[in-house]
């Protein structure tokens, strides 16, 4: 018996056809991976198949029910790890298990059972709120609330996005341990060693099913969407000898804890510098420093040449920033993003003007220069968002987690821009969970528990530690960590 089935089913918001005529199953106790680039229709899938969207025409039963007719026993059957994170921040992690519980009329008692192996692991932080875990921990409380119910079927919008690479290993080792009770799994992910852990795959793109197989068969058959060709970059040859970050025995202490713990390094102009860790191991905390959003305990630092004590506001003014959370305000347009950003670095308006106009052909959005960001496709909105960032010519840009959630191509897109401001004399200090973005840098560091473990080329750090890529490299230092990704 198939746990779900899906007819033809096609849902439109206004003019945008989200899906178009998709049809598939899954049977039950299958790993099923539902994949594809942002606005694919992965999202509206989800919310009808957890009667949380009706569809426009087509039919689809979860567990043997209907999901326009038998919303409730669907309900009481599923549970839903949405893209955007579901817990409530401002609640503790016993707070938050407990209000999910009742949400489905059950207790945390009733159903521990089902959530031991799990909930296990964070159970000693249950008075901690939500918001101060690091994505690994909230990754496990999320899936402890999604199965407190002992729901049959599981689905898991990239559930995934912006954890480390352990945390994420973790994370799918822990699914497979859900698989052996039986309960049915369908996953969205832009992390193609996680698709491989799926049984099948369907391949969505643009709102049509262009293919259903075997992970290998997805990703063989759509290889250039997939595993597109690797980028040419010459290490080293645009890096100049001038410092523009220069840091020596930096600390940042809350209380007894030390996020940040005596870490010394220098970046050069023209550098492309991948700042890695775990979750956890500081590296959010150090670019806070860095960029001057918050002052250190101890030790000093230079960034563009302006001293990160002292003058943090004249960094503001001489760098670019990218957080994993957009800056891009949603509710206006392409256009008046760009003035908007380009007016607070103090650039005037004719200058702006003129830049505009040359950036929205690069990009090529001219024809999307008065669309809101809100109506643009995720890795659309990342492209602009770094544009923005450097669009006052600064002597460094900090991306934090920039490709987030993206699939392999529009990755590969965005890590042009990179490579093109890097040609221009702008350094890049970039953090990624994506070890294949690692290879990509001219340097890296890796933090573990607070201090730097490990610095070097990509090709240096691999023979270094007799690994064969980079993620085997993190892999090996990061699961060293003593202090937990707490």
């Amino acid at each position: 018996m198939n746990a779900i089935e899906v007819n033809n089913v096609t849902k439109s918001y206004g003019a945008v056809k989200a899906l178009d005529d998709v049809s598939f199953t899954v049977g039950k106790g299958e790993v099923f991976g539902l994949i594809g680039p942002d606005g694919a229709g992965k999202t509206s899938m989800y919310r009808i198949l957890c009667t949380l969207l009706l569809p426009d025409r087509g039919a689809a039963t979860v567990d043997g029910f209907d999901v326009v007719k038998q919303m409730k026993p669907i309900r009481g059957r599923v549970g839903y790890m949405p893209g955007k994170f579901s817990l409530y921040e401002d609640l503790t992690v016993e707070e938050n298990l407990r209000f999910f519980a009742q949400l489905f009329g059950t207790t945390v008692e009733e159903g521990y059972d089902s959530i031991k192996a799990i909930y296990s692991q964070i159970a000693r932080f249950k008075d901690r709120k939500a918001g101060a875990l690091s994505g690994g921990m909230k990754q496990k409380l999320a899936l402890s609330c999604a199965l407190v119910h002992q729901p049959s079927v599981l689905f898991l919008d990239e559930p995934t996005t912006g954890v480390d690479p352990v945390s994420r290993k973790e994370f799918w080792d822990m699914l497979g341990e859900l698989k052996e009770r039986n309960i049915t799994i369908v996953a969205s992910t832009p992390y193609l060693d996680e698709v491989r852990r799926c049984e099948r795959v369907a391949f969505l793109d643009q709102g049509k099913v262009r293919g259903i197989g075997t992970p290998e068969d997805i990703l063989t058959r759509f290889a250039d969407i997939f595993n597109p060709p690797g980028i040419d970059h010459v290490q080293g040859g645009e890096v100049k000898e001038e410092n523009v970050i220069e840091v020596e025995h930096l600390v940042k202490a809350f209380g007894s804890f030390h996020a940040v713990d005596d870490i010394s390094f220098t970046v050069k102009r023209g550098e492309i510098f991948g700042f890695l860790g775990a979750n956890g191991a500081g590296k959010t905390t150090a670019m806070h420093m860095l960029t001057g959003l918050n002052q250190p305990t101890g030790g000093t630092g230079r960034v563009v040449g302006y001293d990160i004590r002292t003058e943090h506001e004249q960094i503001k003014k001489h760098i670019g920033y990218m957080s994993q959370r957009f800056s891009l305000y949603e509710d206006l347009t392409v256009a008046e993003n760009i003035r908007l950003f380009a007016g607070i670095y103090g650039m005037d308006d004719k200058e702006i003007a003129r830049k505009t106009d040359q950036l929205l052909e690069r990009l090529q959005f001219a024809d999307h220069k008065n669309a809101l960001v809100a109506s643009l496709p995720l890795g659309w909105k990342q492209k602009l968002a770094f544009s923005v960032s450097i669009f006052h010519e600064p002597g460094i840009v900090f991306l934090d987690e920039p490709t987030g959630g993206v699939d392999p191509a529009t990755r590969r897109q965005f890590w042009e821009l990179i490579y093109d401001a890097a040609s221009r004399g702008i350094t890049v200090f970039v953090t990624t969970h994506y070890m294949d973005e690692a290879e990509y840098c001219d340097r890296v560091s890796i933090m573990v528990d607070g201090k730097i473990k490990a610095m070097g080329t990509p090709g240096e750090l691999k023979q270094k530690f007799n690994q064969p890529d980079m993620d085997h490299v993190f892999t090996y230092l990061a699961r060293q960590a003593t202090r937990g990704s707490d």
